[in-house]
């Protein structure tokens, strides 16, 4: 059956509710003929009469189809289209944003405060997560990504912001930190708290510690690197996080910083019809401006020669 769409049902309530076809025009400021027209194709979708009128009669009488459908409608319809009316009124445009818990949690509050200040009126939707990023631009859920991905896809294309390095992390009380060629062998039956399978800390986490030969088994599998150090500051392990998520204030934790893996490259990724957009464009250079050359060191002239084109 084809659908039946909301102007089809609207046209034959109201008319069914003035008793008339001009009294609906009037209503939905539509033509004597339009609101007839409505009301004819609905009865061709659902295969049967609805109205009876009379060549000339200004009145129209419901048939007991006709009348079975307006009780169904009334008073629901009312409050539907009520409801529809104060959602456009109230409406503000969003910005949807997806990122890694980590980035939005540390990092993103002060690019929120500058973008507020120049688009006061837009919402910003953030979905904090590490997958499905691009699939999410691609089938219309997310505006923007900001992830640490390269997807390589043509449909999402993405600009480098920068990059940072990762650090080793864990309980104070484990004693001195090990060297770094060490740490493998050093890791090696302690419990290791990470972020859930998938996500692309783990298995840059992951990968290293096995080299060696050495095995790593995560204890804790968590979504973002605030859990994740929340838990090796309560003792439960030791893990491999952002440096910049590390308070040098914090007594509770040592670190080392990981200089023999590569900096982890953070890009910024838009559906390709929202390239022009204004407050896409603010979002990419509030970003940049907060975030390279402070939280994110710029990548060598070289690092970005090897880097696919985007």
């Amino acid at each position: 059956m084809p659908k039946i769409s909301l102007t089809l049902i609207q046209t034959f309530y109201h008319v069914a509710r003035h008793g008339s076809f001009s009294g609906a025009a009037r209503d939905l400021e539509l033509s004597y003929q339009s609101a007839a027209n409505h009301v004819r194709r609905l009865e061709q979708i659902l295969k049967g009469k609805l109205i009876e009128s009379e060549q000339g009669a200004k009145r129209i009488s419901l048939t007991p189809r006709g009348r079975a459908l307006y009780n169904l409608l009334h008073p629901e319809l009312d409050i539907m289209l009520e409801r529809l009316d104060k959602i456009i009124e109230n409406h503000r445009s969003c910005l949807r944003v997806g990122m890694p818990q980590a980035i939005f949690y540390y990092l993103f509050p002060g690019i929120l405060k500058r973008f507020q200040e120049r688009f006061p009126d837009t919402e910003i939707s953030v979905y904090e997560r590490d997958t499905v990023l691009a699939e999410m631009v691609k089938n219309g859920s997310l505006d923007v990504c900001i992830s640490e991905r390269y997807f390589g896809d043509p449909v999402v294309p993405q600009r480098l912001l920068g990059g940072y390095r990762l650090s080793l992390v864990y309980p104070r009380e484990w004693g001195p930190p090990p060297a770094q060629k060490d740490i493998p062998a050093w890791a090696s039956g302690k419990p290791f708290i990470t972020y859930e399978p998938g996500q692309t800390l783990r298995n840059i986490g992951i990968d290293f510690l096995h080299r060696g030969g050495a095995t790593i088994q995560p204890a804790i599998s968590t979504s973002g690197s605030s859990s994740v150090l929340r838990c090796v500051e309560a003792g439960l392990g030791f893990s491999i996080i952002p440096s910049w998520c590390i308070s040098p204030d914090d007594d509770r934790v040592c670190s080392v910083q990981l200089t023999a893996l590569p900096e982890v490259r953070v890009y910024f990724g838009t559906a390709s019809f929202l390239q022009n957009h204004p407050g896409v464009r603010q979002l990419f250079d509030d970003c940049s401006t907060e975030l390279c050359g402070t939280v994110l060191d710029p990548l060598s002239d070289e690092e970005r020669a090897r880097l696919p084109a985007t």
